[in-house]
């Protein structure tokens, strides 16, 4: 038998989804994605999301303060506690964190029935019901309607160094991570020319002691009012024919400063800052969807219709950053996974499948 909705991704926007459609008792399937797969790793899909790599967050609702280790323990199996609580260390951030969020969503849509399997979804079928979707060990499920949240990988450059500071001085949302203490009064730098890049290091003044472009050519890419902004804002200095070399720091600080090179020089410059911002663009996990769902023109998936979740195939449904190219937060994903799941409940009553 078919199942009712089948769920890729395991993110906030698919286990909102999760926990709405178990609810609505449509028994839901969640294929969340191979955590052993080293080009997951590599390229930041594992399951769980982007959140999982992220050790603080502060702007998810519910969690204002205090250490969460009691409630951790109360509400988690034993195996899925973070290391630092199983081991009784100092807690990474106060609060709450990404990995403690997401474990916690992972738990509350298992605590009404849904069903996990930790597989990739490598290709599909949407040409004729009940779809089907074909995992990376080859084995096929079928579903009445599928719920695609996949979300979105940041773009990296790609460096070693670059890789080891994650999460310690490298990020690539300043909404999310510019408030963090690590951040306020520093000097931080952003990668990037566009008008995402203009718009981070905006936001990034209101916590730094500077912010400092990094641009490859001669001029910004950003559109003209969002350059005014930049050369308007006696915070932000520009570097042109500048890019990123190596970034540099410690196990106990962090990043402490950026490698730079001249591209018309070649000659280096070690700058001191606490943090680095990269704000080259973002990428859909949407490479298996095989052009039968609709993208927008920068490879989001298209929503037909406002305020709902539809794709151009009846029955298949879109949330999270796989279909948002501007919000991409966490609370907005977890929003449009439940806005999902009401859509794919609805439809499936409507057709008589439930």
């Amino acid at each position: 038998m078919p199942e009712n909705v089948i769920i890729i991704g395991s993110g906030p926007a698919g286990w909102a989804a999760a926990i709405y459609t178990a609810r609505a008792n449509l028994n839901p399937l969640v294929l969340e994605g191979d955590g052993t797969s080293e080009k997951n790793r590599q390229q930041g899909t594992i399951p769980l999301g982007q959140l999982s790599l992220t050790l603080e967050v502060e702007n998810y609702p519910g969690f204002p303060n205090g250490d969460t280790r009691a409630y951790l323990k109360s509400a988690l199996p034993e195996e899925a506690l973070p290391y630092w609580v199983q081991a009784n260390k100092p807690q990474p951030s106060h609060g709450i964190n990404g990995p403690e969020l997401m474990e916690l969503m992972r738990q509350q849509a298992k605590n009404f029935g849904t069903r996990i399997e930790s597989k990739d979804v490598v290709k599909v079928d949407f040409s004729k019901r009940p779809f089907k979707l074909t995992t990376h060990d080859d084995q096929v499920y079928e579903a009445q309607s599928v719920i695609i949240a996949t979300g979105a990988r940041a773009n990296y450059l790609g460096l070693p160094s670059e890789d080891r500071f994650k999460n310690r001085g490298v990020s690539a949302c300043a909404v999310c991570d510019g408030a963090l203490p690590r951040f306020r009064n520093k000097p931080l730098l952003v990668v990037g020319g566009g008008d995402t890049a203009v718009e981070e290091a905006n936001y990034l003044t209101k916590f730094a002691s500077e912010v400092t472009m990094l641009i490859r050519r001669d001029v910004l890419r950003a559109s003209k009012i969002m350059q005014k902004r930049a050369f308007d804002n006696p915070k932000i200095k520009i570097r042109y024919h500048s890019v990123l070399e190596e970034v540099l720091g410690d196990d106990k600080n962090g990043v402490t400063a950026i490698r730079i090179k001249n591209v018309q020089t070649n000659a280096l410059e070690d700058y001191a800052c606490s943090g680095l911002f990269l704000a080259i663009g973002h990428t859909p996990n949407t490479g298996f969807l095989d052009g039968q769902i609709t993208l927008n023109p920068q490879g989001y998936i298209q929503w037909t219709t406002v305020a709902r979740t539809y794709t151009n195939v009846e029955g298949v449904f879109a949330a999270g950053d796989v279909a948002d190219d501007y919000y991409r937060q966490a609370i907005s994903a977890a929003g449009t996974g439940c806005m999902a799941a009401l859509d794919a409940e609805r439809y499936l009553a409507h057709h008589g499948l439930i």
